[in-house]
C-alpha cells in the first residue's frame, strides 16, 4: 500500500510545524524562527530551530532536522506511514492508500496477517498464564522471581501449554490456515505431510513462559519462551525463527517501553535476558534494552545511536556473560560513519562495564541487594578498556616483558576496532601507560582501520570541501531562477561522472517547487533521514543575492572538474602500448579538444549574502 504524493502534500500543508512541535514542548520566538532545547540530545543552550516560513526544523548541535513528518518520526520513534497517519488524523484528513504492485500487495497483506496473528497469540498466551488453571505452575515460578500479576500484565507475559497442538488447534479455530501459522514460526514443520500432501506442523513453544517481542512501536512481532524447569538437551530460552516481521539482529527487547528514558538519560543499560530487563525496568532503571537471542550487532549499535551516547554493558559474571560482553565490543567500538552524503564522521559510544558478582545476574542482584545497590553498580561501572586490561592482566605476568608484549598485541587487535582516530589515540595512550611500554611501540601494533561504512571517495571529499555540490544543490532547491538555469544544462551528463551528487540528482528529478513549504515537505518525506538533515541545514541559511551568477560559476567549476578527469583518462590511455595508429589519433584529438574546452572556463566567484 502507498500514500499518494498529493495526499502527503495536503497533510503537510494542513499541519503547521510550529504548532505540531509546540504541542510536544514549548518554543520561543527568535526573530523569524522559533527555538528550543533540542529533544534529540542533551544541551544547555537552545540550538534547535523551527522555521515557520520553510516549515522545517534543524538542530545546530546534533544535526537533526527535516520536515514535520521527520519530526514526528524521530520524536515518536515511528515509521513514515505511522507519522503520516498521525498528522492526517490531527488535521482531520482521510487517507485513501494506493495499491502497489502485486508483490508489494502480497507482502503488505502477509505482514498484516502476521501482525494480527501475533497480537492474538500474545493475548491467548497471556490468558493461559493469568486466567487458566494450566498456568498455575508458571504463575508460581514468576512469583518466585518477583514478577507480580501487575508486572505480568504490563509486559503481557504468557504461558504456552506443554502440548503438541494446543496453540495450533486454537489458532485454526480462529480461522488461521496452516501456511500462515508456519510462516509465523509459531508452528514448526513436521517431516511428514498430511494425506493431501500439505505441510503439517506442531507447536514450537511448549511448556514455556512466553515473552512477547515487540518492535519499537509496540507491535508484537515474535516471542521468546523460557522453560519452567531445565531439561537435558533443551534450550532454556527458545526464540521465534526469523520471519518477515522478525530479524533478531535488528530487534532490541524492551525498546518500545524504554526509548524515551534512553533519550533522557543519554545512556543505555544493556543486559542479556528478558527477566533481567523487566526486573531493572520495574525497579526504576527504565533506560534498559536487551539483544534478542543474538550477539550484539552493528544494527543494534545503529539503533541505539539514535538515542544515546553511552552504553553500560550489564552481563552475567559467568563465562557466557563475559563472552557476550566481548562479542558486543566490536560493533560498539567500530563507530558508525554518519551516512550524510557529504560527510564522513565516525562516532563511537562511551562504553562501560557493570561487573556482576559470580553466579549473579541483574535480576538476582536486585532481588537480593535492592534497586539502590544495583543502581550504584551502574554508577560505578568502569570504562571498558580499564576493565578489559584488568581482566587480561589477571592472567598475565606483567613483570615478564614477553607476556606484556603478547598482551599488548592482543589488546592492539581490540583497539584496531576503533574507527574514531581521536578516541583510538586516547585508548592507545591508556593501554601503553597501563602496560608500561612506549606509546609509539604500541601504536605500531595497532592496525588503523578503514572506514568501510563511509562510501565517500577522495574525489568526493575534495569536492565537498569546496562546497560546490552543496552550493549548487542548495540554490537548485531554494531559488527558482537558479534551478531553471541548471535544468537547461546537460546536467545528467555531468553528474553521472561526479561522486556525491545523488541528492542533487534527486532535487533536479523531483517535483519540488522552490519556496513552496508543502511541496518541499512532500519531497523531503521521500528522502533518507541523513539527506533530510542536510536539506534542513540548507533551508536555515541565507542565499546570495546574485544567486544565478553564483550558480553559473559553481556549475562551470563542476564541469571543469569533469573535463579535467576526462583529460587525465585520455592521457593515461594514450600511453598504453599496442594501440593502433587510428586509436592514437583519436586520443590525440580528444586530448586537444579537452584542453581547448578547459581554456574556456573561469573560476567561480561568490556573491554577497543577504
Amino acid at each position: 500500500m502507498a500514500i499518494p504524493s498529493e495526499t502527503i502534500e495536503q497533510i503537510a500543508a494542513a499541519n503547521d510545524i510550529v504548532e505540531v512541535i509546540g504541542s510536544y514542548f514549548p518554543l520561543k520566538r527568535a526573530g523569524a524562527n522559533f527555538k528550543a532545547l533540542c529533544p534529540f540530545h542533551q544541551e544547555k543552550t537552545p540550538s534547535f530551530m523551527v522555521s515557520p516560513g520553510r516549515q522545517t526544523f534543524h538542530c545546530f548541535g546534533c544535526g537533526a532536522g527535516g520536515s514535520v513528518f521527520r519530526f514526528v518520526m524521530e520524536y515518536e520513534h515511528v515509521d513514515f506511514p505511522a507519522a503520516v497517519r498521525k498528522l492526517a488524523a490531527r488535521a482531520g484528513i482521510n487517507i485513501v492508500e494506493e495499491r502497489g504492485a502485486a508483490d508489494e500487495d502480497r507482502q503488505y497483506e502477509t505482514r498484516r496477517k502476521l501482525l494480527k496473528l501475533h497480537a492474538e497469540a500474545a493475548e491467548w498466551f497471556h490468558e493461559n498464564l493469568t486466567k487458566r488453571e494450566i498456568g498455575e505452575p508458571a504463575r508460581k515460578y514468576l512469583k518466585q522471581r518477583g514478577i507480580t500479576a501487575e508486572i505480568a500484565k504490563r509486559w503481557q507475559l504468557g504461558y504456552a501449554p506443554d502440548e503438541w497442538d494446543a496453540f495450533g488447534g486454537w489458532a485454526r479455530k480462529q480461522g488461521y490456515d496452516q501456511r500462515d501459522l508456519l510462516a509465523s514460526g509459531l508452528l514448526k514443520t513436521r517431516d511428514e505431510s498430511d494425506a493431501q500432501g500439505r505441510q503439517t506442523g506442531y507447536d514450537r513453544f511448549r511448556g514455556r513462559i512466553m515473552f512477547p517481542i515487540c518492535n519499537d512501536v509496540g507491535e508484537v512481532i515474535a516471542f521468546s519462551g523460557r522453560l519452567l524447569k531445565d531439561e537435558e538437551g533443551a534450550a532454556k530460552y527458545l526464540n521465534s525463527p526469523e520471519t518477515q516481521l522478525f530479524r533478531k539482529g535488528n530487534v532490541l527487547f524492551g525498546l518500545h517501553k524504554s526509548k524515551r528514558a534512553l533519550i533522557e538519560a543519554n545512556s543505555a543499560i544493556v543486559c542479556e535476558g528478558q527477566l533481567d530487563l523487566i526486573s531493572l525496568f520495574e525497579a526504576g532503571m527504565t533506560n534498559v534494552v536487551a539483544p534478542q537471542g543474538t550477539a550484539f550487532t552493528e544494527n543494534h549499535a545503529r539503533i541505539l545511536k539514535r538515542y544515546v551516547e553511552e552504553i553500560v554493558l550489564c552481563y552475567d559474571s559467568d563465562s557466557a556473560g563475559q563472552k557476550a560482553a566481548d562479542k558486543s565490543l566490536n560493533p560498539l567500538l567500530h563507530g558508525m560513519a554518519d551516512a550524510a552524503w557529504y560527510n564522513a564522521l565516525s562516532s563511537h559510544f562511551h562504553l562501560r562495564i557493570a561487573e556482576m558478582p559470580p553466579g549473579k545476574d541483574p535480576d538476582a542482584l536486585i532481588r537480593g541487594e535492592g534497586a539502590d545497590a544495583f543502581r550504584q553498580r551502574i554508577i560505578n561501572a568502569r570504562e571498558f578498556f580499564d576493565y578489559r586490561i584488568d581482566q587480561a592482566s589477571k592472567q598475565t605476568d606483567l613483570s615478564s616483558l614477553k607476556q606484556r608484549l603478547d598482551l599488548a598485541t592482543s589488546l592492539a587487535t581490540t583497539v584496531s576496532s576503533i574507527h574514531d582516530p581521536m578516541f583510538r589515540g586516547q585508548v592507545e595512550h591508556k593501554v601503553a601507560t597501563r602496560l608500561a611500554i612506549p606509546v609509539n611501540e604500541f601504536k605500531a601494533l595497532v592496525k588503523t582501520p578503514a572506514i568501510a561504512s563511509a562510501p565517500i571517495s577522495p574525489e568526493q571529499v575534495e569536492v565537498v570541501r569546496g562546497h560546490d555540490i552543496a552550493m549548487i544543490s542548495m540554490l537548485a532547491l531554494r531559488d527558482e531562477r537558479s534551478r531553471d538555469f541548471l535544468l537547461e544544462q546537460k546536467w545528467r551528463e555531468v553528474l553521472e561522472e561526479m561522486p556525491g551528487t545523488d541528492l542533487l540528482t534527486r532535487i533536479l528529478e523531483g517535483e519540488v517547487l522552490p519556496n513552496d513549504p508543502a511541496s518541499l515537505n512532500a519531497f523531503m518525506s521521500k528522502l533518507p533521514a541523513e539527506d533530510e538533515r542536510v536539506i534542513s541545514a540548507w533551508l536555515i541559511r541565507k542565499i546570495p543575492i546574485n544567486a544565478v551568477e553564483v550558480m553559473e560559476g559553481w556549475w562551470n567549476g563542476l564541469r571543469r572538474s569533469v573535463f579535467m578527469r576526462r583529460l587525465e583518462v585520455a592521457k593515461n590511455r594514450i600511453k598504453v602500448p599496442g594501440l593502433s595508429p587510428g586509436e592514437v589519433l583519436n586520443l590525440q584529438k580528444q586530448i586537444l579538444d579537452l584542453q581547448e574546452q578547459l581554456h574556456e572556463f573561469w573560476r567561480p566567484v561568490g556573491g554577497s549574502e543577504t
